[in-house]
């Protein structure tokens, strides 16, 4: 368990945040949030790719097609999903109450829920909460924001970084939470990014797709997909720079920023996947395509028996190398090369004999698997953890 850090130094002009406890979780731990830009903010969105969609998922979805966004109310604890027209409703009374206590239009309020599925949501909790919610709203209150759209994470996922655009310093902020149910193509995740950068649309969600795209759907617990996942980016211009394009010469640093921003929150949420005890990289080069790197990785680093091997600290690089077989990349299986924490294990598609070696290695909380495929210049990388008793235990007592 990691200890919940409170307020936080991290400031992002022209936006307050706020988190509390409105009494949706037994536990009383926040679970009501709120993100407030001072103006109208370009905003863009991806969302779970799962047919079947919460009520917020299905607001929002409609809402993002305005591209403009100027706040999002998140409540944890229920995931107001499979509810039925009720369950609509619901978000509906959400996104109406809170938009008119900080008084923007409707439909530049978001609403987003994580949580059990199949429960109705308790809005009158909900709305009776929403003035201290609001009367809450801090520039310093990030993490508060950040703790209260936990589920089963162990700590708050936040992280900022500063980016020169001329001779003025912009910030990108984000805050993530995801702990299980996490797949690629997403994950039982919510993560939320805010910049005072100014942005046009286009540019904005491109950097956002291929942000998401190497990092959240490169990620995988165990293999599950959610109802509600989302992202949200919302630029709301503060800093007064020249509004990037796609063709600006800032735009290709907004991406490499915004990039590594959501790779260390996946990296977050890999570290606290429910019941790991090790999280797991895997890097792929030499691959024939981008394609076939991205299937090898995913595939390894989705694979349950790599996953409990790793746990068990057991070198059985055949379970990676059966899985890098049916990953569907061209392969040659003679010029497989493959390392753990720097150590190789196989060379030339068979063994070293240095699984001793590497047995050591696997004590380490943090283990790197490096494959070489050597038919071209290809490259991916994905995130994952160990697969645990920890993880049944969580699971098997949810809604219980």
């Amino acid at each position: 368990m990691k200890k919940l850090s409170g307020k936080s130094h991290i400031k992002v002009p022209g936006f307050t945040f706020s988190g509390i406890s409105a009494g949706i979780k037994q536990s009383k731990d926040k679970d009501l949030a709120l993100i407030l830009s001072n103006t109208p903010a370009v905003t863009a969105g991806v969302f779970t790719t799962n047919q079947i969609k919460a009520a917020p998922v299905q607001l929002a979805m409609k809402n993002i097609l305005s591209r403009k966004g100027q706040s999002i109310i998140i409540n944890s604890g229920n995931a107001n999903a499979c509810t039925g027209p009720q369950g609509l409703k619901d978000a509906i009374k959400m996104q109406t109450t809170a938009a008119s206590l900080v008084d923007i239009p409707t439909d530049l309020m978001y609403v987003s829920s994580t949580g059990v599925i199949g429960k109705p949501l308790p809005v009158s909790i909900i709305v009776k909460s929403l003035p201290l919610l609001v009367s809450s709203l801090s520039i310093s209150g990030i993490n508060d924001t950040a703790q209260a759209i936990m589920t089963t994470d162990t700590y708050e996922k936040v992280f900022s970084k500063k980016l020169k655009i001329g001779s003025k310093i912009g910030s990108i902020t984000a805050i993530a939470k995801g702990s299980g149910m996490i797949c690629p193509n997403m994950a039982t995740m919510l993560c939320f990014i805010v910049t005072d950068i100014s942005l046009s649309y286009a540019a904005l969600d491109a950097a956002l797709r291929s942000a998401v795209n190497q990092s959240f759907n490169m990620l995988s617990v165990d293999n599950d997909m959610s109802t509600n996942d989302t992202v949200m980016i919302m630029a709301n211009g503060a800093l007064g720079n020249k509004t990037i394009t796609q063709r600006s010469p800032y735009y290709n640093s907004f991406k490499k920023t915004l990039n590594s921003i959501t790779y260390e929150l996946a990296k977050m949420i890999a570290d606290d996947g429910e019941g790991a005890t090790k999280t797991i990289e895997v890097i792929v080069t030499g691959a024939g395509s981008e394609s076939d790197a991205i299937s090898v990785a995913k595939a390894v680093s989705g694979s349950m028996l790599v996953k409990t091997a790793l746990y068990g600290r057991d070198p059985n690089w055949g379970r990676i190398i059966a899985a890098i077989g049916y990953s569907g990349a061209a392969i040659r299986e003679e010029r497989i090369e493959v390392l753990i924490n720097n150590i190789k294990l196989i060379s030339k598609g068979t063994g070293t004999k240095n699984e001793h070696k590497v047995q050591k290695k696997l004590e380490d909380n943090r283990i790197v698997i490096t494959i070489n495929l050597g038919l071209g210049t290809g490259t991916a990388r994905a995130l994952s953890c160990d697969l645990t008793e920890g993880y049944i235990e969580i699971n098997a007592h949810y809604t219980t």
